[in-house]
């Protein structure tokens, strides 16, 4: 007879076998059961595809990558803590000392940050490009240069670039194509087939859905990803296997919602372009918006995403943020509640006048993520905030 503290340490612990689950199941364990040396070495050599460790791989991280590279039709794909942690463990394993990384100058201000405060800490040259120059990518491309990184469409301006030009150049000069298509999400955008070299997300928006996941992603040839994975491993920017349930859940329904934040957004877009309180609307699937030719050739619907400008004059933008009452006052985006933020003191804080004229961002910019709800009530409290 074995002690109390035996039996409980150990007692159900062993057959698992008789369980089938329908979906991928929760394995919130950090470390996984060999059952004999040459199993390990099989596992070291490649030559097994157990898991050893939850910081190098876990059964619900792998399931809800699985997806993902289905998703994009890509190779494979890998999950991370975060999309910083995505975009820095990606920045890792592809450049070094000496490198320099051209990077629209219309970003995300995290990637931005990113690139200005540390990367560049460790020898790498980040060259900030403006939206005419990267319609002409062979142009900014040098000797130095390793890596190119854009979005599209953009944050918060919703401008669109070609990406399959971008990816032509690129692939020409032996440069590496990175897209943060987080924005348009795979529904709506399938940069690989463009001929992009990565695809990263941000899954803590669209992909997960629900606001409750923090996340990032990345897609394409394994060969790509593999040096990734290694750096993954050994900066441990690995997603935790919870979030990568409650992911591969909210993916299962993607499609339905990304088509419903498609034509709400197109419904609320509508009505503020329309509106005269309304000095300019920037949403692709409008005929008005600058890249609309672009955007409707490399996507397949227009996305959730709507920005809107009140003569670029930040107390207006203010009143409005402040008045709404349905929509929620939140800086991200994605999820099935519509949120909006104001630019300059969320996503672009902290950049400078000369950075905030060549994202093309105001003061006066309120960026709205369309959410789920009715549509008539969504235009009826933007109606209201307005005045």
């Amino acid at each position: 007879m074995k002690g109390p503290a035996t039996e409980l340490i150990h007692a159900g612990e062993v057959d698992r076998t008789p369980a089938t689950p329908l979906t991928t199941p929760i394995y919130e364990t950090t470390t996984f059961v060999f059952e004999n040396a040459q199993e390990v070495v099989a596992y070291n050599e490649g030559r097994s595809n157990k898991h050893l460790y939850s910081r190098y791989t876990n059964p619900t991280v792998v399931a809800a990558e699985q997806k993902l590279a289905a998703l994009d039709r890509a190779e494979a794909a890998l999950l991370f803590s975060s999309g910083q942690g995505a975009t820095s463990t990606i920045l890792l394993a592809h450049l070094k000392a000496g490198d320099e990384i051209v990077c629209g100058a219309a970003i995300y201000g995290g990637t931005l940050h990113l690139l200005e405060d540390v990367l560049a800490k460790f020898g790498v040259t980040p060259r900030f490009v403006s939206l005419e120059q990267l319609a002409d990518p062979a142009s900014i491309i040098t000797e130095r240069t390793r890596m190119v990184w854009f979005e599209s469409p953009i944050n918060p301006t919703l401008r669109c670039v070609d990406v399959a030009t971008i990816a032509q150049a690129c692939r020409a000069r032996g440069v590496l194509s990175v897209i943060d298509n987080t924005f348009a999400c795979p529904i709506n955008q399938q940069p690989l087939s463009l001929g992009i070299d990565l695809a990263m997300q941000s899954v803590t928006k669209y992909l997960n859905g629900h606001s409750d996941v923090t996340g990032g992603m990345v897609s394409g040839a394994k060969a790509l990803l593999a040096p990734i994975e290694k750096a993954r491993r050994q900066v441990g920017t690995v997603m935790d296997p919870h979030p990568a349930y409650a992911l591969g859940r909210g993916l299962k329904t993607l499609p339905l919602r990304v088509a419903q934040h498609n034509a709400n957004a197109r419904a609320v877009a509508d009505f503020l372009a329309a509106d005269t309180r309304v000095s300019r609307v920037y949403y692709p699937g409008l005929p008005s918006h600058p890249d609309h030719a672009i955007a409707k050739r490399q996507m397949t619907g227009f996305g959730g995403m709507v920005t809107f400008d009140l003569d670029g004059r930040f107390d207006r933008a203010e009143r409005v943020y402040d008045r709404l009452q349905i929509v929620k006052r939140a800086a991200s985006l994605g999820g099935i509640e519509s949120l909006i933020s104001l630019p300059v003191i969320t996503s672009q804080w902290g950049h400078t006048d000369e950075q905030l004229h060549a994202a093309g961002v105001t003061r006066g910019m309120l960026r709205l993520s369309v959410g789920l709800e009715d549509a008539a009530d969504l235009i009826a409290d933007l109606d209201q905030a307005l005045g």
